[in-house]
């Protein structure tokens, strides 16, 4: 019989034939999911015989990876900021770049609390609900509204927000952008203290280009028109009456388009800060407020 190490060389092999950028860890990530084991079980184990039912699962995988299929859809599951999310093809897989608007956002949030008490969050897009779910988390007394255009989506969104113990502290809303928000939403004199969004924003010119992985992606989570710009130019025509004074806008941006971003939410009638470095020294996350500023804040 094939050893739990056999097969896990074998999947690597495949893997790494068909180019696949990490085979053996995403290997190891496809067979543990089969076996249903962590990572202690799973070295420990080595050396022991694979069912063939359990080898035959296993096979079937790597043979979808090496088609594309990206490793969480495949399992299922996502870490995201500590945290395990539930992903379908239906939403967007979250990435190491969204952890630093949450984190950016918790920072904010934590200074909002501390100064204001009650807090108010919207996420548009929210996808998975990652963004959302883990502020709620990071942030017990903060509500939050958080909205797609996806029924899908917001079906995986919410079991997320059960599966954390945050449900009852988030709304969901279906539909586009401002459209999505109802009237018990928008309360009069209590707009949102922070609204956060991680929108797509690939210019639909490259989506061609993307790797085959990303192309199993839902398109609408990943085209951000001509420019990569659309998603924040309809954001900035309406967020003025949605953002609460002394209120905060955090917005992850792909590669270059920090710049044009923040000349929006000028336009929006908000200052722009410096924006927000990821790993790579890519301005990620571009941040505005409607408040006055400190000397020591620098502007976008």
């Amino acid at each position: 019989m094939v050893t739990l190490a056999e097969a896990w060389q074998e999947g690597s092999d495949r893997l790494h034939q068909a180019g696949v950028e990490s085979p053996r860890l995403d290997s190891e990530v496809l067979l543990r999911h089969v076996l249903g084991k962590g990572r202690a079980e799973f070295f420990r184990d080595l050396g022991e015989p694979l069912a063939a039912g359990v080898l035959e699962r296993f096979r079937t995988l790597v043979a979808r990876r090496v088609q594309g299929t990206p490793v969480a859809y495949l399992t299922g599951h996502k870490e995201f900021f500590g945290l395990d999310f539930k992903v379908t093809p239906a939403v967007l897989i979250p990435r190491p770049e969204t952890e630093i608007l949450v984190e950016r956002a918790l920072q904010v949030a934590a200074d909002l609390v501390a100064a204001k008490g009650e807090l108010r969050i919207l996420d548009l897009g929210t996808g998975s609900g990652a963004i959302a779910v883990t502020l709620a988390v990071g942030l017990p007394t903060v509500r939050l509204v958080a909205t797609d255009c996806s029924p899908a989506a917001l079906e995986v969104a919410a079991a997320n927000a059960k599966r954390h113990g945050v449900r009852e502290r988030i709304a969901f809303r279906l539909g586009d952008l401002w459209g999505a928000l109802r009237e018990e939403d928008v309360i009069p004199g209590h707009p949102f203290d922070i609204i956060v969004s991680n929108p797509p924003y690939i210019p639909a010119g490259e989506l061609e280009q993307l790797p085959a992985d990303v192309k199993h992606e839902p398109p609408a989570a990943l085209d951000g028109g001509p420019d990569g710009l659309a998603f924040y130019r309809r954001l900035a025509t309406g967020i003025g009456p949605r953002l609460a004074p002394r209120g905060w806008v955090l917005l992850e941006v792909g590669a270059g388009q920090a710049p044009a971003v923040c000349r929006l939410l000028m336009g929006a009638g908000l200052t722009p800060l410096s924006p927000v470095k990821d790993l790579a020294g890519i301005e990620r996350v571009v941040q505005a407020t409607n408040r006055a500023l400190d000397r020591g804040n620098k502007e976008c």
